[in-house]
């Protein structure tokens, strides 16, 4: 199982500079790349920037960014110059991210979701190569002058819409806070739809929160993570069938969020996450890895954990 490390994945209430000091600890453990979350706080390729600048090694991937609020020239745009000041190779993630985000933050229209994805990815994909002095879009005049920015291109995808999507324009296919069932289903329509249009399906990785021997404020930060997902149709189904009907009814009814994080008990947090001693951990990403995923992208709970250094270590890649 290949394993990477998300420095900042969704909005809390920690440290803004956190993000820096979770790919830090990321790069000095070993870990192969570092994803630089977008939300209301982070501008994506700043901070995939600031992580460069702040590491060693480290590979960098930007995103998801949402495909609503960012053109495709200016998400490989921010990759390209990422790269150039980094020197190291920078991939791009796409999404179609949420209608709070996109209409409540950005004040952009959230139309046609998926259709927007596929247009987004397959233009995405063609700029991330290229040679400079070539027009940097065709016809445009004005000629490529950073070199490409050498990375991998991944797209978020759970409806079968977005898969298409990821199959036909993406390296690597992207789930988030999935159950290893969630996986094999998710998986198996990916392989589908690869067969479908004879393409060679990409990788597919997920980002899953994980607190090894967790404190009770890094276990309620996992909770907190998972409460934006009982209302989402599938992830609803999947949370009932694990016990949580309760719950989820009160997400249904338009519960607010802190109401959802006191109804939902602790073990809700193992359905999607990676939550217990270490050996407890090890179990269940041998699970994730016969469901068929091909990378776990550690989104560590930070909350009583600083930079996520328990668990990133305990984890580390050997």
């Amino acid at each position: 199982m290949d394993m990477s490390v998300v420095a900042v994945g969704r909005e809390d209430d920690g440290p803004v500079e956190e993000p820096l000091r979770v790919a830090v600890l990321a790069d000095r453990l070993g870990y192969r790349e570092v994803w630089a979350g977008e939300g209301p706080t982070w501008d994506s390729f700043v901070l995939a920037t600031a992580i460069g600048a702040a590491t060693e090694r480290v590979a960098l991937t930007a995103g998801p960014v949402p495909v609503s609020v960012r053109d495709p020239l200016t998400i490989v745009r921010g990759a390209a110059s990422t790269a150039a000041v980094t020197g190291r190779p920078v991939g791009v993630a796409l999404g179609t991210s949420s209608k709070r985000v996109v209409e409540g933050v950005h004040g952009r229209p959230r139309t046609r979701p998926a259709a927007a994805l596929a247009e987004s990815a397959a233009t995405v994909r063609a700029l991330m190569h290229g040679t400079p002095g070539e027009p940097i879009v065709p016809g445009s005049g004005f000629p490529r002058r950073l070199p490409p920015p050498g990375g991998t291109v991944t797209v978020a995808a759970f409806g079968e819409k977005a898969v298409a999507a990821a199959v036909a324009h993406a390296d690597r296919m992207l789930l988030d806070i999935v159950s290893p069932e969630q996986v094999r289903m998710l998986r198996e329509r990916m392989l589908a739809a690869a067969e479908k249009v004879g393409r060679t399906p990409p990788k597919l990785a997920a980002w899953l929160p994980a607190a090894v021997d967790p404190e009770p404020e890094s276990l309620t930060q996992v909770l907190r993570s998972v409460v934006g997902y009982l209302a989402v149709p599938g992830y609803s189904d999947m949370f009932v069938d694990a016990g949580f009907a309760e719950v989820v009814e009160l997400a249904a009814k338009g519960a607010d969020a802190d109401t959802l994080l006191r109804a939902l008990p602790p073990e809700a947090a193992g359905t999607v996450a990676l939550v217990g001693d270490t050996d407890t951990v090890r179990v269940r990403i041998a699970a994730y890895a016969e469901a068929g995923l091909d990378e776990i992208a550690l989104v560590p709970a930070t909350a009583g954990d600083p930079a996520g250094e328990r668990t990133l270590t305990a984890l580390r890649p050997e």
